[in-house]
């Protein structure tokens, strides 16, 4: 049994997922992180990357090998995560992809549609609903404890994106599901949060890296800048402390101000 708290992070390996990791160690949790990538020989990237980063912090990592997307493979993720740490106090649900293409709504196809809600809504749906029997069971042993779980979604839940319409669907319908789980289990003491992403700088956002540029020069973002990894890890790092434990529900955008009205 880990000393530690322990947070597991789906799509740890890089980007939004990987900066979690970073401010959630140095928070002094131990982290397992999956991703669908594996390759122990790289320390450049990826997930050993991470766990050598994680382990400069002075924390643990525990690698882990797993498709969001496969129901069959979320038993094995919380299995190894039960085997090495005892327990999961934090789920961060972030594992997500784009669209391979970008198409106008009236070209989407059925295939980048299914991809897009099998892996950023269906897969944390499914997960969630296990690692939240695992949470109240462990409850039992330890009522004092405050699990919580986090879907990072995306502004693209409340945003229109005409040429990228499944990843909006996706990102409104995981955006409901963290509403209900909240909902559900709140008599059990697990708080549920869900936070909103911007534009954030990361391998995602490469291919329309200009597009960016120029609309955030222009004004679309107040804050006046791109948003990184460690901006959406170290609000996450805020609500897995317990710092919000009478707001389980909330929405937390993080995007430089791009909630706000403006005329």
């Amino acid at each position: 049994m880990s000393k530690k708290p322990v947070a597991l992070i789906t799509g740890a390996g890089r980007g939004i997922g990987r900066g979690i990791a970073l401010e959630l160690a140095k928070e002094g949790f131990a982290i397992a992180g999956c991703d669908i990538i594996y390759k122990p020989r790289n320390k450049k990237a990826g997930l050993f990357e991470v766990k050598e980063e994680v382990k400069r912090i002075g924390s643990e990592f525990l690698p882990i090998q797993g498709d969001i997307a496969s129901l069959d493979d979320h038993d094995k993720i919380i299995k190894a995560v039960r085997e090495k740490f005892g327990r999961i106090d934090v789920l961060v649900n972030n594992a997500g992809v784009a669209p391979k293409v970008r198409m106008d709504i009236l070209e989407t196809t059925a295939e980048s549609f299914d991809r897009l809600l099998s892996i950023n809504m269906r897969g944390a749906f499914f997960l969630t609903q296990k690692v939240a029997k695992e949470m109240i069971a462990g409850l039992k042993n330890d009522p004092k404890s405050r699990p919580s779980i986090l879907f990072i979604s995306s502004i693209s839940a409340s945003v229109s994106s005409t040429s990228r319409a499944e990843y909006c669907v996706s990102k409104a319908a995981l955006s409901m599901a963290a509403k209900i789980y909240a909902d559900r289990l709140a008599e059990f003491g697990i708080n549920v949060y869900e936070i909103r992403p911007g534009i954030i700088k990361t391998n995602m956002t490469a291919a329309v890296r200009e597009k960016y540029d120029r609309l955030i020069a222009q004004g679309l973002v107040p804050q006046k800048r791109w948003g990184f990894p460690e901006d959406v890890g170290k609000a996450v790092a805020a609500l897995a402390q317990g710092y919000f434990p009478y707001s389980t529900g909330l929405i937390l955008e993080v995007s430089g101000g791009m909630n706000i009205r403006r005329l």
